[in-house]
């Protein structure tokens, strides 16, 4: 391999599609009571979830060491990379990217370009993929970069959660404003684009899927639109129809289950969409 690409478990691609491009994935820690797991190694998202309701304390999640990133990039400087490409969740969310640096600039047997994806969850994985796709076509390094971030200017994330109170659980709203917004069944909906988050609140359930088609109509043509989801594939499902003429025709459905390390502050029942507006002709 020319390039070798780089990414993390906040990716949530399916295993095939990971397999099917050569991307190499890095997991995350999640903090359970007194005990660290690998995200997607040491425990499951359906594990997880099932989990999360009934935990004391709220989870944790951590980034891996600098270590674990010389290691990987070591791997694939042994079978033949000249060049790596890391890409990692927005520096927004979590250190991550930040070790990933320090990594790169410790490692010096091939030149390691990191890049901070600015997005979450499957926002992260279509980066990826398209730096793959870069890649296999036989991209630089410095090329792969420039338009994986051309890519990730046109990438969205937009996400409705079921509940306020794993936003007041991990400090990201307060108690008052928690129960307020749970007494007069507000539902947050989670905006994530070139790194920054924004939050809006609408009435009821109903409205925050129909502010999710919106949101992403408005975008105006779209190259991708995938599904994003914690445990509730049913209402991902209610999503997609309501969406259903927004999905570019011949595209392959993309739907995820999120990862734990994000899930652990929206918690159970969100839904969403990762879309990539179309380029400019």
């Amino acid at each position: 391999m020319k390039v070798a690409i780089v990414t993390d478990t906040t990716c949530d691609l399916q295993p095939e599609v990971i397999t099917r491009h050569q991307l190499e994935v890095v997991p995350l820690y999640i903090n359970i009571e007194g005990r660290s797991y690998l995200d997607g190694v040491d425990l499951s998202r359906q594990e997880f979830y099932t989990l999360l309701p009934g935990l004391r304390q709220p989870p944790t999640t951590s980034a891996p060491g600098m270590g674990t990133f010389i290691r990987c990039y070591e791997r694939l400087a042994a079978v033949g990379a000249r060049e790596i490409v890391s890409i990692h969740i927005s520096a927004a969310l979590s250190n991550v990217v930040n070790v990933a640096r320090v990594a790169a600039e410790e490692f010096q047997r091939v030149p390691v370009h990191v890049l901070d994806s600015g997005q979450l969850s499957l926002g992260v994985g279509l980066i990826a993929v398209q730096a793959a796709r870069s890649a296999a076509a036989g991209a630089s390094g410095q090329e792969i970069l420039r338009q994986a971030r051309e890519f990730g200017e046109r990438t969205y994330c937009f996400a409705g959660l079921s509940t306020l109170e794993y936003l007041r659980r991990s400090g990201r709203v307060s108690g008052l404003a928690a129960g307020v917004g749970n007494w007069l069944e507000l539902k947050p909906l989670l905006k994530m684009h070139g790194g920054k988050v924004t939050m809006e609140r609408v009435r009821t359930r109903r409205k925050a899927l129909e502010r999710l088609v919106s949101l992403a109509r408005a975008l105006g043509p779209l190259e991708q639109l995938a599904l994003v989801h914690t445990n509730d594939p049913d209402e991902a499902e209610h999503l997609r129809q309501m969406a259903i003429d927004l999905f570019p025709p011949q595209q392959d459905l993309l739907r995820a289950e999120v990862t734990p390390v994000i899930g652990s502050h929206i918690g159970p029942g969100a839904v969403g969409f990762v879309a990539v507006r179309a380029a400019a002709a």
